[in-house]
C-alpha cells in the first residue's frame, strides 16, 4: 500500500470552565491554594486534576497518530501491474493491501523491481504541474503473455535474447575495444522494436504516476501492439489474426469509465513499430488495421515513425544500444565523441535493394566506393547489421558525416546510431527526420544536419563535393549541436530515469502531457 500523507489531528474540543471560586479567587494566597489542592479532604479537586492530566496526554498522542480510519479506507484499493517479464523471468508485483514490499515468485532469472511512484510522499508535486498519469492494469494477454511467448514472436527464430534485460537485449560486450571501458555496462544489443517494453517499465516507476484514476490527467495503455502483430507480418496470416489483439484491447479499454468520459482524448499508448504496420486498409494488405479501429480515433500514439498528417501520431526515437546509468555516463560519452579523431569525410551503412528499380541505396554505395578514400561503406546485406554491430559504431565514430537515406520506410534506426556517435546525418528525404522527431531534435535542421535532394544525387550531384564545402568550423558547430541533443534521443538504463536529465522517455511524456493540457483550452476543438 502506498505511504499515506501526513494529516494534522483534530483540534481539541473546547471545555466549559468549572466554577471554582475558592481556587481562582484573586484574594486567595499561594499557601491556602496549596492546602486546598493537596488536602485529603478535597477528593473532587483530585478527580478534576486527574481528568485534566488524562485529556492532555490523549491530545498529545492524537497529534502523532498517523492517519484516520477514513483515510485508510480511501487508500485501501490499489491497482497492480507486474513489470517486464521475459522468458523464464520472475513476476514482481506490489501487494494490494499490505506494504510496498516487493514479493517474488522464485525463478532462475530476475528482473528489475518496480518502485511505485506516489505523489503524496515523493515531493515532486511541482514537477508534475503538467499532469499525472494512471497506468491501466491490463490483462496479461496484452503484454506479459506476449513476452512469455518470445520464442514465437517471429517466424524465423526466437526473440527471447533480444528481449532480456528489461527489453534492452544482450550486453554489448563486442564493443569493448571501441567505446570507453567504464561505459561498457551501459551498452546493449538493443532491438529497434522494443519501445513498448521500455515505456511500460518507465511509466510504472514515474514520479507523476498516480494509483487512483480519479486523480489522473492522462491514462497510459500498456499494450504491446508491435510485438503482438510482429509474429503475423511475414507469415500467411489472416486479417483477423493480425487484428485480434488490438480488437480485444480496445474492447477492454472501451469498458473503462475514464475512457468513456473522455472518449479517449486523454489516453495514450506506445506502438513499437512504424505507423504503417497498423494502417491496413484492405484485408489483403500489409499489417494490422489497429489505428483505423473506432476506439483508436482520439488516442495519442507514440511510434518510431509517424504519419506526419495524423495529429494523433507522435514520432519517438528508435532505441539505440546506449542506455546511460547516470549523468556521468552521458557526459563521458559526449566528451568521448567530441574528442574522437575522425579520419573519414562520410560513411554509409546499409544494404542495396537490387530488386528495386533505380535503387537509391545502391547509388549511395557506388558514390561511396568511388570517393577516393573519403567515404567508408558497411554493406549490410542480409542481417549483418541487425541491431547494430561493432563495425557500424566504429564507422560512425570515424566519420564526420553519415548518409541516411530512407529505409524500408521513411525512417531508419541508423539515424540515431549515427548521431549517437557524434556523426552528422545527411538526409535525402525531409520525412526521414524533419517531419518526425520535432520534440527530440533541434528545431533548425541545418544546425545539426545536411539535406541533399535525392533527385540531385540521381542526376549526378557528387555527395563528396557537397560535403567538402563545409569548413572545419561549420562541421565542428554541427557536431556540437548533435552532441548537445544526445540525451534527448537515448533511453536511460534506470527505471526511474536520470535525476536532473531528460532522456527520450521524459521528453515524450512531457510532450504528451502538454498536448493534453492544450486540448483542454477553450480555443481547442474536439470532434
Amino acid at each position: 500500500m502506498l505511504p499515506l500523507s501526513a494529516h494534522s489531528s483534530p483540534e481539541p474540543q473546547s471545555h466549559r470552565r468549572l466554577k471554582t471560586p475558592e481556587l481562582f479567587d484573586g484574594k486567595t494566597s499561594f499557601n491556602s491554594l496549596s492546602n486546598v489542592l493537596f488536602s485529603p479532604q478535597s477528593p473532587r479537586i483530585w478527580i478534576l486534576v486527574i481528568i485534566l492530566f488524562i485529556q492532555i496526554v490523549l491530545l498529545c498522542n492524537l497529534r502523532s497518530f498517523p492517519t484516520s480510519i477514513s483515510l485508510r479506507h480511501r487508500h485501501h484499493v490499489h491497482h497492480r501491474f507486474p513489470t517486464y517479464l521475459a522468458s523464464n523471468s520472475v513476476i514482481e508485483h506490489i501487494p494490494r493491501e499490505e506494504s510496498p514490499v516487493i514479493e517474488k515468485i522464485p525463478s532462475e532469472n530476475t528482473i528489475a523491481v518496480v518502485q511505485t511512484a506516489s505523489l503524496e510522499n515523493s515531493g515532486d508535486n511541482d514537477q508534475c504541474a503538467s499532469g499525472t498519469v494512471f497506468v491501466y492494469d491490463l490483462p496479461r494477454t496484452f503484454n506479459q503473455e506476449i513476452l512469455e511467448n518470445c520464442d514465437n514472436l517471429n517466424p524465423w527464430s526466437s526473440r527471447c535474447d533480444a528481449l532480456v534485460n528489461d527489453g534492452f537485449g544482450q550486453v554489448a560486450s563486442g564493443l569493448a575495444e571501441i567505446v570507453p571501458e567504464n561505459l561498457i555496462p551501459a551498452w546493449y544489443w538493443t532491438d529497434q522494436f522494443v519501445s513498448e517494453i521500455i515505456f511500460h517499465n518507465r511509466m510504472l516507476n514515474h514520479k507523476c504516476r498516480v494509483m487512483e484514476p480519479e486523480s489522473a490527467t492522462a491514462f497510459y495503455i500498456p499494450f504491446y501492439a508491435g510485438l503482438a502483430v510482429g509474429k503475423y507480418l511475414w507469415s500467411k496470416s489472416t486479417a483477423a489474426e493480425r487484428d485480434q489483439h488490438c480488437k480485444m484491447m480496445l474492447k477492454w479499454v472501451y469498458d473503462q469509465p475514464y475512457y468513456q468520459r473522455s472518449n479517449g482524448w486523454n489516453h495514450f499508448i506506445t506502438m513499437g513499430r512504424i505507423t504503417w504496420d497498423f494502417r491496413r486498409s484492405k484485408d489483403d494488405d500489409w499489417g494490422s488495421s489497429c489505428i483505423y479501429m473506432p476506439g483508436m480515433k482520439n488516442m495519442t500514439r507514440l511510434l518510431i515513425e509517424r504519419n506526419p498528417w495524423d495529429y494523433f501520431d507522435i514520432g519517438i526515437p528508435y532505441p539505440t544500444g546506449f542506455h546511460p546509468r547516470s549523468e556521468s555516463d552521458l557526459t563521458r560519452w559526449q566528451s568521448f565523441v567530441r574528442e574522437k579523431k575522425r579520419n573519414t569525410l562520410f560513411c554509409f551503412a546499409g544494404a542495396p535493394r537490387k530488386s528495386f528499380k533505380n535503387d537509391f541505396r545502391g547509388l549511395l554505395l557506388t558514390q561511396c566506393r568511388v570517393s577516393s578514400g573519403s567515404c567508408r561503406a558497411v554493406d549490410c546485406a542480409g542481417s549483418k547489421c541487425s541491431n547494430g554491430t561493432s563495425t557500424i559504431m566504429e564507422t560512425f565514430l570515424d566519420s564526420d558525416f553519415c548518409l541516411q537515406p530512407r529505409g524500408d520506410s521513411f525512417t531508419r534506426r541508423s539515424i540515431f546510431d549515427c548521431m549517437l556517435a557524434g556523426s552528422i546525418p545527411v538526409f535525402f528525404w525531409r520525412r526521414t527526420a524533419y517531419l518526425q522527431y520535432q520534440w527530440f531534435l533541434p528545431s533548425e535542421p541545418s544546425s545539426y544536419s545536411v539535406y541533399i535532394d535525392r533527385n540531385q544525387v540521381k542526376n549526378g550531384t557528387s555527395i563528396k563535393a557537397v560535403l567538402e564545402r563545409y569548413s572545419k568550423e561549420e562541421v565542428r558547430a554541427m557536431r556540437e549541436k548533435v552532441i548537445e541533443f544526445i540525451p534527448n534521443f537515448v533511453y536511460a538504463k534506470s527505471h526511474e530515469g536520470i535525476k536532473g536529465i531528460k532522456d527520450a522517455f521524459d521528453v515524450a511524456l512531457d510532450g504528451v502531457l502538454r498536448r493534453f493540457q492544450e486540448q483542454e483550452q477553450s480555443d481547442f476543438t474536439k470532434w
